[in-house]
């Protein structure tokens, strides 16, 4: 088999992906018509989309992209679905194809305010506590506006920087220096200890910005791309949407902010560890550098990236555009302002959404497959057949299960699809179908937590520079999540259950509200 993968097509074929990883695409490809003739499109359909969780999940070997592409491809030649189903799904997630498109690339034009901020807190706040609330609440607020996935770009480019600072130093070399921060062979013995209490206390920063990304993204519809989705499939603005998730969204909040006090204090789970005396005053010292050599061009770029961002918040809270068009609007405001007009320069602001925009239409072929075999209905008639919390519960943990071993947005993708079905048919009315849509943003957002497979964000920090740098491995990410996932997913499920059956939760029912407020007459007063 070795010598098979010595062809230099075959060795081509998936890149440096495993032998064994081209060994299972190329069977799933070969066995995929053979099982459609043998057993029908139905148990074919749940095999392709067993075979896309499998590239989902190994995503650490070879990005989704192009493995689930073949896949999706080979359904569309197999009969499964037609380019028809395909483009269909692909207009009605328009707007989050937009929100990877623009949003994203508008937020690496505002990076540097934002790299600013980190640093200034990093810097300034001395308790370690203090500072894990304020990486994890500052991650929450940034996602609640912005993508997970800048956020942790955000966060990962502030580590890498910081930590080559010191690494730089420990070497013996001054700022202005040239260091290779890979090499820890020039570190002084001395300072070996040090260096590694540093990457354990930026281990810590990162993973609960991390998940605070989790608790700030499942509030808004921009915070993740399948809350878009949800949105725009539930017909909901940015404030009712905020609204309608706030009974399950707020109590998580707390309870994830509770969680990083805990932690702190108690050290489990490869949390506590403190910044050393000796790296804070080196940071220190750096920061004081960057401020004094810092020109009166850069400061004003930092002031007009400000601006920029507040009118991102502004556009978004007063509803004032689709969220693309937004994020396409800052995107000209901020490099106009900032001196940024070289094409090449712009094409890099594309670089890190388009891979995961491409992706998403690849999730959206097989979504295409799941409608046309109508894969999920026996699960859809089972959460169906149940009554009240029962019902909005369970499509919960059923959303949160499969969205810890695949991607949340395929399975959002997968559940509003058969949501919004069951609501066309006439099997559910519309009140419930708010409330399953709570249930499956809610789901898809939080019991993802768990792996590095459910969020890309997750995914995306487990990819960088950073996590070799501080030494975050797959398993020591699913340890350190460990506890988030379970509080997340139990406060979570609490609220689906207590807070939503329908009638009880009056309060935030935005439809309910306003019809009662358009039919008050002077006696109803």
């Amino acid at each position: 088999m070795a010598q098979y993968f010595s062809n230099p097509y075959t060795k081509n074929f998936l890149g440096h992906a495993p032998d064994w990883y081209k060994i299972a695409i190329i069977g799933f490809l070969i066995i995929n018509p053979i099982i459609l003739y043998l057993m029908g499109p139905y148990l074919m359909g749940w095999l392709l989309v067993g075979e896309f969780i499998f590239c989902l999940a190994m995503a650490l070997k070879c990005y989704p992209l192009q493995p689930g592409g073949l896949l999706a491809i080979e359904a569309i030649f197999l009969g499964l679905t037609s380019t028809e189903t395909v483009f269909h799904e692909l207009e009605a997630g328009f707007e989050v194809i937009l929100l990877l498109i623009f949003m994203v690339a508008g937020i690496y034009f505002i990076k540097d305010l934002l790299l600013y901020i980190f640093t200034k807190i990093l810097v300034k706040v001395r308790s370690k506590l203090k500072l894990a609330l304020m990486f994890s609440f500052s991650g929450a607020f940034m996602s609640a506006f912005l993508d997970a996935l800048t956020v942790i770009a955000v966060i990962i480019a502030i580590s890498v920087g910081f930590y080559s600072i010191y690494h730089k130093v420990a070497s013996g070399k001054d700022f202005h220096h040239d260091h290779d921060h890979l090499d820890d062979e020039q570190v002084d013995h001395l300072n070996r200890d040090d260096l590694e209490q540093f990457r354990a206390f930026f281990r810590t920063l990162i993973m609960h910005a991390a998940v605070g990304t989790a608790l700030g993204g499942v509030m808004t519809l921009v915070g993740e791309p399948q809350n878009l989705l949800i949105a725009s499939r539930a017909g909901w603005e940015f404030w009712e949407f905020f609204f309608r998730m706030l009974p399950v969204t707020l109590p998580v909040l707390v309870s994830g902010l509770l969680t990083v006090v805990v932690l702190e204090k108690t050290g489990i789970f490869g949390y506590g560890a403190l910044l050393p005396e000796k790296v804070a005053k080196i940071l220190a010292e750096y920061e004081a550098y960057q401020s004094e050599k810092r020109t009166s061009q850069q400061r004003a770029s930092l002031v007009v990236q400000g601006l920029v961002g507040l009118w991102l918040i502004i556009g978004l809270g007063a509803q004032l555009g689709a969220v693309g068009l937004i994020g396409l609007s800052v995107i000209v405001l901020a490099s106009s302002f900032t001196g940024v007009i070289d094409e090449h320069a712009i094409g890099k602001a594309f670089q890190e959404a388009l891979p995961f925009t491409a992706l998403l239409g690849v999730f959206f072929a097989i979504v295409a497959v799941i409608n046309d075999q109508a894969l999920f209905k026996p699960v859809t008639d089972w959460v169906l057949s149940l009554e009240g919390s029962d019902q909005i519960s369970a499509l919960y943990l059923a959303n949160g299960l499969l969205s810890a071993m695949s991607d949340n947005v395929f399975v959002a993708t997968v559940y509003i699809s058969e949501a919004q079905n069951a609501l066309a048919n006439g099997t559910i009315t519309r009140d419930t179908f708010d409330l399953m849509a709570v249930a499956i943003n809610t789901g898809t957002n939080l019991p993802s937590v768990a792996t590095p497979n459910g969020q890309a964000a997750f995914l995306f920090l487990l990819t960088s520079a950073i996590a070799p740098l501080v030494r975050l491995s797959y398993w020591r990410m699913v340890i350190m999540a460990f506890p988030y996932a379970v509080v997340l997913t139990l406060v979570g499920l609490a609220g689906v259950y207590f807070l939503l059956e329908p009638g009880t939760a009056y309060f935030y029912d935005i439809g309910l509200i306003e019809h009662h407020i358009e039919t008050l007459t002077p006696e109803g007063h």
